[in-house]
């Protein structure tokens, strides 16, 4: 999806309806499956979505078109997300961090993809214990693996959205996955 062009910008900023419908249109169920990601109950996440799109209505004549909208819109979303749980983010800095669990995440840090007849009910179980395993991550872990693994944003937009440091970024990214390792292990042995 390429930045608006001209005109779609002029339709944003003038708030031509048909314009604001459409981006609502398209990226409203976008925003909310996010908001879900990041933990927020059902109605939250709604409310959290709402909130986005009239912070965007107020904000839209300072958007300059150099990413595209649902960009803009995310990074409404996810700073809205943070000033909500802005307290309770910041990591102990003293928590433990295991070895590399490279074997069991691809390169790109993905959960590798099981072989087999098999595979797709595998998968469905494994998504709803990874479901399970998020909730137990801080939000800042939460909403940086979400960025980075399910809406498979740039490692400097993820920073800018969050407000972190590429370092500290990575430090949530394999905080995440470490835990999620581990949740996964201890409940993939009880089912």
């Amino acid at each position: 999806m390429p930045p608006p062009s001209p005109a779609e910008l002029r339709a944003l900023r003038s708030k031509d309806k048909g314009a604001l419908a459409s981006v609502i249109e398209e990226n409203a169920g976008v925003l909310y499956n996010a908001a879900l990601g990041l933990g927020l109950p059902p109605a939250d996440a709604e409310e959290l979505v709402q909130e986005s799109f009239t912070t965007f209505l107020s904000a839209v004549g300072n958007f300059e078109g150099r990413s595209t909208v649902r960009t803009f819109l995310f990074g409404i979303l996810y700073n809205k997300a943070r000033k909500r749980w802005e307290k309770s983010w910041r990591e102990e800095p003293t928590d433990p961090v295991d070895q590399v669990f490279e074997s069991r995440f691809d390169a790109g840090g993905v959960l590798r993809r099981l072989q087999g007849p098999e595979e797709e009910n595998l998968n469905r179980e494994t998504a709803a214990i990874i479901e399970e395993c998020a909730k137990g991550l801080s939000q800042a872990q939460r909403a940086a693996f979400f960025l980075k693994e399910v809406d498979r944003q740039e490692t400097a937009a993820i920073c800018n959205i969050l407000d972190v440091t590429r370092t500290h970024l990575g430090v949530l990214l394999f905080r995440a996955k470490n835990r999620l390792r581990e949740c996964l292990e201890k409940k993939w042995g009880t089912r």
